[in-house]
């Protein structure tokens, strides 16, 4: 590892400090360097305060000009909520300035890097680009397609099963896969579910931090829930145990006397269009979807082509023939159709095992 990859690597190490908090900004991390020793650290923590730039700039003082500056994002050039970093970084005059990657917002996209080299700092972009890309992929989705990353997360037994016939799921997977599972929730933007699952098992959907990974639990941030049906939703359902947003997506006209918010979208092949769903909570600035829902919904997103990755817990456990399977996916006929995965890791979360993949273009139209 060269220098400059060491320092960027702990840029991008301090980054992941706001993966809970920055939303729906992106994790960025900064860290200011001068003969070679490292004299300001900083990273941005949420939205509205201050960048990663402007808060390791504050750590160095004075010991800024003619420092180095790694940062992992392209710095801003313009207003939005705080000044630009660019200019931040042009006053404080540090003298060179490493950047992982471009920002793919299309009011910055490579204007805050001319403004630094029109000022006279050397710039260098593209060190550790591929790993500051997979700290934001909802915020590069999002500005780059108009859509956010969707992340699937479902368990299973060894013989892929998500439910027995009756429905009964709790518990699948052990203690650690469902503190787990509370990590992927609270760096999400959404929560995405079917009428289905709320009517069969309830759920809250909110995060619950237990232990220490949550580092401040005071300014929790939950993430917006989004219900895809076509009837309301019970009133009693533990989804408005908090004033926390509820949003139902749904192709039919509802009654307004209800708690949610109801967004009403037009219908694709006899269903709800999944993908003009996807739009609006872009337009929402939603960088990141877990969906938690059961076969069906998990199906239809797949079958769209609109899961990014897909992340299965699988417990040591023999579930039998009639439990419920992953996806429903009944035009799935022949080999030929069959939806091929890439797995991205596997580890051991306690007793259960997680597996990351990334699916190919499904062939089932």
């Amino acid at each position: 590892m060269s220098i400059h990859e060491h320092y960027m690597a702990r840029a991008l190490c301090i980054a992941e400090r706001g993966l809970f908090t920055t939303d729906p900004n992106p994790r960025v991390g900064c860290v200011i360097v001068k003969n070679n020793q490292t004299v300001g650290e900083g990273w941005h923590q949420r939205a509205g305060e201050g960048h990663a730039e402007v808060n390791a700039l504050h750590a160095a003082g004075l010991l800024a000009k003619d420092a180095d500056a790694y940062v992992t994002l392209e710095p801003c050039s313009h207003f939005g909520r705080t000044a630009p970093c660019a200019d931040a970084l042009i006053k404080s005059g540090v003298k060179r300035v490493f950047v992982a990657m471009e920002d793919p917002n299309p009011l910055v996209a490579g204007n805050g890097i001319n403004r630094l080299k029109e000022s006279g700092i050397e710039v260098s972009v593209g060190i550790l680009e591929q790993q500051a890309k997979e700290l934001n992929p909802g915020f590069c989705k999002r500005m780059q397609s108009g859509r956010p990353f969707v992340r699937s997360k479902m368990a299973m037994s060894l013989d892929g099963r998500t439910a027995m016939a009756s429905g009964e799921s709790k518990w699948i997977t052990g203690p650690a896969a469902r503190q787990d599972v509370q990590k992927l929730r609270a760096r999400s933007s959404a929560i995405l579910t079917g009428m289905g699952t709320v009517l069969e098992d309830d759920p809250a959907l909110t995060v619950r931090p237990e232990g220490d990974w949550y580092h401040d639990k005071q300014a929790l941030r939950q993430p917006l829930r989004v219900v895809v049906g076509s009837q309301n939703l019970p009133q009693s359902a533990r989804l408005f145990d908090t004033a926390d947003a509820v949003i139902l997506a749904t192709s039919s006209q509802c009654n307004a006397e209800v708690k949610e918010d109801v967004l009403l979208l037009a219908e694709k092949d006899g269903q709800l269009d999944l993908a003009a769903l996807m739009s609006e909570l872009a337009a929402r600035e939603i960088n990141e979807v877990m969906v938690e829902a059961g076969s069906k919904l998990n199906g239809a997103l797949l079958e769209a082509d609109l899961i990014d990755e897909l992340i299965i817990y699988m417990a040591p456990k023999i579930m039998g023939d009639s439990a419920k399977g992953l996806f429903h996916l009944p035009a799935l006929q022949t080999m030929a159709q069959n939806i091929e995965l890439t797995i991205t890791d596997i580890r051991a979360v306690g007793k259960d095992w997680r597996i990351t993949a990334t699916p190919e273009v499904t062939k089932v139209k």
